[in-house]
């Protein structure tokens, strides 16, 4: 496994020096500056000198700045090999753009003329494309449809207007296959310049973007040609405990832009709110095309904007529902165990294959608890802890934390929530009602009293032999 890893980190760093040697310093002094960033805490939201609108929070990630130029607004970004730590002690060798996969949110305001340079210093060609954004063709992206692919060490600009608010993605139409699967991507938020009637103000307004990675336990670097068995769900290439939580205010109006750029659908459901599907890359959804949810499903290539009232105080579980999705790394030919007997079985065969890990016959809760043997650079694949012990959770996983008392403006976060008094479920070692049983009606078919038959049958006994 160690040589794996020095092997993958060898082949990163020389793709980034052969990349990087060929963009040269002299290239960049006319362009904005290629602002970088590393670190996978959620930065501090960047807001508008001119308070025209509440910024937005990218979940373990940041806002791309920009500099204005005869009033065109201008952003640099630079796409190349990148190390992501996606939970703490796990790093994975991406591609993505100024130090980050994903790249910065860039977030600017309906009707701003902006420029984007893109520098590659990838060690291939690559393109941007501007997902879901009303844009003249020649700005559209698409390597050898609407333009020449990007060189590695040259720099492309694009140029249009940003011409309806809504909530957008960027990411390479260039091997898109590998890129993406590599981490390329990123989110673009237009803000609407005046108020919206379908568009409603909010004090919290957070953004992530869904992927997937299939990383072997002990790797580094992910299988580009996997299309479905993936084993790594990431939010903004984080993984949970690796998530930070969603820190608001009770009362707030909170709005959540998820983007999916995986090659699945995944469900995400929101504990203890309701909420409505406000807008989608198509843009605002009518209000008379609204309706309450708990769990909206976001599909590939989609985006979804959820907005609620944080009106109930506590820690609450944001998460994609699929089961799978909330586990590290887990092997899909891995029997089931339940209620078979293999105590003193694993040991033995450790003793030929040090690595060997067997399914609980009880079920799989012991492994959120327990210290499991794991190669270097493994994420496990269930971890995080709560205030009550192991959450036995990963992957898409996070808490939406409300509180009183926490400030506005403020996205610190709070610590664990104490319940009131009275509030928590408890064991009870009181006596227990008599449970009260369904009377079975009397037969009216000819067959003994309390006869069960399956449904649909009809009183007729065959009914089912030729299913």
């Amino acid at each position: 496994m160690q040589r794996r890893n020095l092997l993958n980190a060898a082949l990163t760093g020389a793709a980034t020096a052969v990349a990087a040697a060929t963009v040269s310093r002299p290239a960049f002094a006319a362009l904005p500056d290629h602002a970088q960033h590393t670190s996978a805490t959620t930065s501090a939201p960047l807001a508008p000198e001119d308070g025209s609108y509440n910024p937005v929070v990218t979940l373990n990630g940041w806002t791309l700045p920009w500099r204005m130029n005869n009033g065109v607004k201008e952003f640099h970004l630079v796409a190349e090999p990148v190390v992501r730590e996606m939970a703490p002690g796990f790093k994975v060798n991406m591609w993505g753009y100024n130090g980050q996969s994903p790249g910065p949110t860039i977030e600017v305001v309906e009707g701003d003329r902006v420029r984007l340079f893109v520098t590659n210093r990838l060690p291939e060609h690559t393109t941007v494309h501007w997902h879901g954004q009303r844009l003249p063709n020649g700005m559209d992206g698409v390597g050898g449809l609407t333009q020449p692919q990007i060189p590695a060490g040259k720099t492309f600009v694009y140029e249009f207007t940003a011409r309806r608010p809504g909530t957008f993605m960027y990411h390479p139409h260039a091997d898109e296959m590998v890129q993406m699967a590599m981490g390329m991507m990123g989110m673009w938020i237009t803000h609407p310049r005046r108020r919206h009637p379908l568009i409603d103000p909010v004090q919290r307004d957070f953004c992530f973007l869904l992927a997937a990675y299939d990383v072997e336990p002990g790797s580094r670097t992910p299988k580009v040609n996997t299309m479905l068995d993936h084993n790594i769900w990431s939010w903004n290439s984080r993984v949970f405990p690796g998530i930070d939580s969603l820190n608001v205010r009770l009362g707030d109006r909170v709005r959540i832009r998820v983007g999916n750029l995986t090659m699945t659908n995944h469900p995400i459901h929101l504990h203890g709110h309701e909420f409505t599907v406000t807008g989608t890359d198509g843009g605002p959804v009518p209000k008379t095309a609204r309706w309450p949810e708990v769990t909206t499903d976001v599909a590939v290539g989609q985006m979804r904007q959820l907005d609620f009232i944080a009106d109930e105080e506590g820690d609450w579980a944001i998460h994609c529902h699929k089961s799978h999705h909330v586990m590290g790394a887990m092997g899909h030919d891995v029997p089931t165990m339940i209620g078979v007997d293999h105590s003193g079985v694993a040991e033995k065969i450790r003793k030929i294959v040090p690595d060997y890990m067997v399914m609980g016959d009880k079920g799989m809760a012991d492994m959120g608890a327990m210290e499991m043997p794991l190669p270097d650079n493994t994420f496990p694949m269930m971890t995080g802890t709560g205030p009550f012990g192991p959450l036995e959770m990963g992957g898409m996983f996070s808490v939406l934390k409300v509180r009183a008392d926490q400030k506005a403006g403020d996205y610190s976060d709070p610590g664990w929530f104490t319940q009131p008094a009275g509030t928590q479920a408890r064991e009870w070692t009181g006596p227990l009602p008599e449970p009260k049983r369904a009377t079975r009606a009397p037969a009216t078919t000819g067959e003994p009293a309390g006869t069960v038959r399956k449904p649909g049958t009809s009183g007729a006994p065959d009914a089912h032999r030729h299913h």
